[in-house]
């Protein structure tokens, strides 16, 4: 029996059992190394090199990974990336797929931090004129912050010692870590839901640049650029700044100054409407007693009441009386203008012309009457003509003078003008001028 030989694999198949083999043996892992010929290809997906001083690996990062960069990835650059290690099968080629990306080390987060404020700010999330105003007298807060702590602590205790009808509504998030700054986007989005909040207060406390670098992701930027409330960035101490800071409507140079920037002091607020309250009374009285002064400049300047009454009714008196004198006047010549203008209307007026078109009238339907008789009868002479050429033309007249109509074979059949197109026994029918007749053909006759 021949030993089976052994199997042989396609280039194809080759390839993808090592694709499989390294996705499921090696995995996602962490790998650092030196950026080198990075390209950004028009679809938005980045190609690089990723080396070190003995050996280098191909890599690329996608579109929807690269887009949430919070620095550009140049060649030269030191990061760490989060990789699933793969083969490209076209080419046969070991390649990283890279899922995330860090610049290494402080001075790598300092350089992500600024290329991000570049790019921000080209694009106009920093622009004053998108800058939105604080509501003076703001009825709900929003905050958004670790829920244990310093900060949401001293924020509650200045608004409740400033403004305390407010109301404080606490969206608890995550402020430090890994993950943290989607933490913080989903708590600003989840306090734009609610219609009745006035102002966002966005921060934590003071920290480290790595501590505070949530608020320096793009994400976070971009949640605050879209929020439809005003936000206040309260993140860290005065002399602390992130990209939130830049971002937001308000910076606050750390949470307790939030606080008092987002609310009115009620003391203030109380001593401005006292001050307000004596203004107005103020005003009020001079406005009184300049009417008063007013009144009585009037009633002097009127005079006795009785005395001016009767002086007003003897004017009244006058101007009625002159009135019914104009009135009667005017009345009387508009009445002669109306009668003037009668006259003339009868003179050239309708009635005048009416007579003359009636009479135009009776003569046009006198020679209209009699221009139809004439044609009538020409009508009638020509029907008269017509009708007695018809008749003599009509096969019926020859008849009535004693002519008959032979058919062949029976009524319907054909007229015989040719005695020869009958044969002796033939069946004929007559159509005289009054009646019908049947008969034999006995012999014919040339």
């Amino acid at each position: 029996m021949p030993r089976p030989g052994p199997r042989v694999l396609t280039v194809t198949e080759l390839a993808r059992r090592i694709r499989d083999t390294l996705e499921r043996d090696v995995g996602v892992v962490w790998v650092a190394g030196e950026l080198s010929n990075v390209r950004r290809v028009a679809s938005g997906h980045v190609y690089f090199t990723l080396k070190d001083d003995e050996s280098q690996l191909a890599a690329a990062m996608f579109r929807r990974v690269a887009a949430l960069l919070p620095f550009e990835p140049r060649d030269g650059r030191e990061v760490v990336v989060a990789a699933r290690a793969s083969l490209y099968e076209a080419r046969g080629a070991l390649q990283l797929y890279v899922e995330a990306m860090e610049p290494l080390g402080l001075g790598a987060l300092r350089l992500a931090f600024e290329q991000l404020k570049e790019r921000l700010a080209a694009e106009g999330l920093f622009a004053l004129e998108r800058k939105r105003p604080l509501p003076p007298y703001p009825s709900a807060i929003g905050i958004v912050t670790a829920a244990e702590g310093a900060v949401i602590h001293d924020i509650r205790t200045v608004i409740r010692r400033r403004w305390p009808g407010a109301r404080v509504i606490l969206r608890p998030v995550r402020v430090q870590g890994t993950d943290a700054w989607r933490d913080v986007v989903a708590g600003i989005e989840d306090l734009n839901r609610l219609s009745f909040l006035d102002v966002l207060i966005v921060g934590r406390g003071g920290g480290s640049l790595e501590d505070l670098w949530a608020f320096n992701e793009q994400g976070v930027a971009r949640a605050i650029a879209a929020s439809r409330i005003p936000v206040v960035s309260a993140v860290g101490h005065e002399s602390d700044v992130t990209i939130a800071d830049f971002v937001a409507d308000v910076r606050a140079p750390t949470p307790t100054a939030a606080a008092a920037l987002v609310v009115p002091d009620r003391l203030e607020v109380a001593a401005m409407l006292a001050r307000a309250r004596a203004v107005l009374r103020t005003a009020l009285a001079r406005r009184v007693t300049h009417a008063r002064r007013h009144l009585v400049s009037l009633e002097r300047g009127l005079g006795a009441p009785r005395r001016r009454t009767v002086e007003l009714a003897q004017r009244l008196d006058e101007l009625a009386l002159r009135s019914r004198r104009a009135l009667g006047r005017r009345t009387l010549a508009e009445r002669r203008r109306l009668e003037a203008l009668e006259r003339r209307l009868d003179a050239v007026g309708p009635r005048a012309r009416l007579g003359h078109v009636r009479a135009r009238l009776d003569g046009a339907s006198h020679r209209l009457r009699f221009a139809l008789d004439v044609r009538v009868r020409e009508r009638r002479a020509a029907l008269a003509r017509t009708f007695g050429r018809l008749e003599a033309l009509s096969p019926l007249a020859c008849l009535e003078r004693g002519y008959a109509i032979v058919r062949q074979g029976g009524p319907d059949g054909p007229v015989v003008r040719d005695a020869a197109t009958l044969q002796p026994d033939d069946r004929i029918a007559m159509v005289f001028a009054r009646g019908k007749a049947r008969g034999r053909v006995e012999r014919t006759e040339s």
